[in-house]
């Protein structure tokens, strides 16, 4: 994937506090935009290869569209963050708004998008969210947008709603029949570990399926278990093990982040 120029690239999270229209909005937009601009710049300093920038803290989400409110927010934020460092940006608008996502991206011209559900349907918290990738690349063509697609398989905090085996066609259909860029793999949820046997299984119906499509561990990464997950999958997506404690909430520790690329820099 083009987007990101590294090998087996290390993507740290800008989780965002709660936007305004949000429940947990603290009513300071300024204090919205200075906490990411401090993540962003902490994850770049402690070496990262990209930012994906998130509106975590917007829960209770809207299952696939947002207000456009939210459009403008995150605009406003990750076009500040890209004037304040030197890095690939994607953007992820929850739970799974990929069109809003697209129009930050074209809008600040970010190199990559991540998409929850892009093909199939999955049962979240937010009941049956369904892919809608038909509508999502056709507007990324309007948008003349270069953004890459990044689609989850089986993503965290959701359940399928019926039982089906990984295999090649499954792994496929997000990137041939949805005309993705890449595949994410999570574990259960936020901050849970991708099972070593799961990222595997998923590698190999990509090799099964002539793919050559990357594959980004989503969720459960740490400087302990890095080099395992990148002599499999093809790049990380790491927020949790990034923070002050290793809390999802906290602040970014540099000092985490170095840790962490240092780890991943013994393997590529």
């Amino acid at each position: 994937m083009n987007a990101i120029d590294a090998e087996k690239p290390v993507v740290g999270m800008v989780h965002l506090p709660a936007l305004p229209g949000a429940p947990k909005f603290s009513g300071d937009l300024e204090e919205v935009r200075e906490t990411a601009l401090r993540d962003a710049r902490r994850l770049e300093a402690g070496g990262v290869d990209a930012l994906m920038v998130e509106n975590f803290g917007d829960a209770p989400f809207y299952p696939d569209d947002v207000p456009k409110h939210v459009v403008a927010s995150m605009t406003r934020v990750v076009a500040e963050i890209e004037d304040e460092v030197d890095l690939p940006i994607g953007v992820n608008v929850l739970r799974n708004d990929a069109a809003a996502a697209l129009s930050v991206a074209a809008a600040t011209e970010s190199a990559f998008v991540r998409v929850n559900v892009h093909v199939g349907a999955r049962v979240t918290d937010q009941g049956v969210v369904e892919g809608q990738a038909h509508e999502t690349v056709r507007l990324r063509d309007r948008l003349d947008s270069d953004a890459a697609i990044l689609a989850d398989l089986d993503v965290k905090h959701s359940a399928a709603l019926a039982d089906r085996p990984l295999d090649a066609e499954a792994v496929a259909e997000p990137v041939e029949r949805g005309l993705a860029e890449g595949v994410v793999v999570s574990g259960a949820g936020t901050g849970h570990e991708v099972g070593g046997d799961h990222l595997r299984a998923v590698a190999s119906a990509r090799d099964e399926a002539g793919l050559d499509a990357p594959i980004f561990v989503g969720s459960g990464t740490t400087p302990e278990n890095i080099g395992d997950l990148l002599g499999v999958a093809d790049g990380v997506i790491v927020g949790t093990a990034l923070k002050e404690g290793g809390e999802t909430t906290n602040p970014v520790s540099v000092e985490r982040v170095e840790r962490l690329v240092a780890a991943a820099d013994e393997v590529r």
